[in-house]
């Protein structure tokens, strides 16, 4: 997976709880489903809604962003 680097990481901090969506590592595209579980000092913890369970290993802040809105009709 492709980190992207961020010039303040802090900017962009989640707090714990929040639904996100992880960029794929195969093509790049933002997945959603999933909520950070854990802030770490390099990343986050992320928990997958549809079976809770927490993933393994440590994600990257700049390959997790905020849940946008779906407007798939558009």
């Amino acid at each position: 997976m492709t980190e992207v680097p961020l010039s303040d990481p802090q900017e962009r901090r989640l707090s714990e709880g929040t639904k996100v969506e992880v960029r794929g590592g195969f093509d790049g595209s933002w997945n959603s489903g999933f909520t950070v579980e854990e802030v770490t000092e390099t990343g986050y913890r992320l928990r997958r809604r549809s079976d809770s369970q927490v993933l393994p290993g440590e994600f990257a802040v700049g390959n997790v962003r905020r849940e946008r809105k779906s407007m798939w009709w558009v």
